[in-house]
């Protein structure tokens, strides 16, 4: 962070074409109904899986919001049904899609940068995707001071359903005051060692310049947000696409998504089950993002 099945209709009389034959044995003949084959009925099923795999795998896909750093625009168990054509990078296959950079304020789907600490099952490095807002794009100069971010000397904004609060947190001055404490002096050591060793390259007078082909993304909770601030750019190349509408929300606890293991899976799938209507968040059902 689903089936159409065809049924046969009488055949309509306006088919018929010509001057009806005289006589009693002229009247029409009474339609037979076709009944469906079960190799047509598979045959139809499949369609209509090829179709949505198409469409989930290429045009939109589903994602789950698994932690409050977008709240209150997005909460944890948020389900959105993501574009993955208007912003994503072009394809040759898709010429007559109607693309667009992405622009400031979008909210945004995209690969992270950095790898997670721990390697996945197969000792690979794992790449999350995540969701954030973009704050600023190629060119831009950015610096937040007292937690108000500032796009080449204009104040920006808070987001509308975004929260600035203060919040008892050690990093609280460097996710204010950034560029000018840099990542390497983050109180909690959360920044990756490749943004810190990067970031002197892009801080000039103060800002930080976003260069070309990258995007800065923070997260509307800004005290409770690990983004750009933390693990630096993000490449035109991991940009996903852009959540449309939340089809399902439910309240979720945010370490749920971080349980695993086949019990965890039976349990939470249980829980949803006994708890569907009155833990679905009704009001939020498709909710557009923006």
């Amino acid at each position: 962070m689903t089936k159409k099945k065809t049924a046969a209709g009488k055949q309509p009389s306006e088919t018929q074409s010509g001057p009806a034959p005289a006589g009693k044995d002229a009247a029409p003949e009474k339609n037979k109904e076709v009944e469906e084959t079960p190799y047509e009925a598979v045959a139809s099923i499949c369609s209509v899986l090829v179709v949505g795999l198409f469409i989930l795998t290429f045009l939109a896909q589903n994602f789950v919001i698994p932690s409050g750093s977008m709240e209150k625009t997005l909460l944890v168990g948020d389900h959105l049904v993501v574009d993955r054509i208007t912003i994503a990078p072009p394809t040759w296959w898709m010429p007559l899609v109607r693309y667009r950079e992405p622009r400031r304020g979008d909210v945004v789907v995209f690969i992270k940068p950095s790898p997670e600490p721990q390697l996945d099952s197969e000792g690979k490095p794992q790449y999350f995707f995540l969701v954030k807002r973009l704050i600023a794009v190629p060119g831009d100069r950015l610096r937040l001071n007292d937690g108000i971010v500032s796009i080449n000397g204009v104040a920006q904004p808070l987001p509308k359903d975004g929260s600035n609060l203060p919040m008892d947190t050690v990093d609280r001055e460097f996710l204010d005051d950034f560029p000018s404490i840099p990542p390497a002096m983050a109180p909690s050591g959360g920044a990756t060692e490749a943004w810190s060793l990067d970031f002197p390259k892009y801080a000039k007078d103060g800002d930080l310049v976003v260069p070309q082909g990258m995007y800065f993304m923070m997260g509307d909770n800004r005290h409770n947000s690990l983004d750009s601030r933390y693990w630096g750019f993000v490449p035109r190349a991991n940009i996903v696409g852009r959540p449309l509408f939340n089809y399902w929300s439910f309240i979720t606890s945010e370490d749920q998504y971080e349980q695993t293991g086949l019990g965890n899976h039976l349990s939470s799938m249980l829980h949803i089950v006994t708890h569907f209507f009155s833990d679905t968040r009704w009001s939020r059902t498709f909710h557009v993002v923006r």
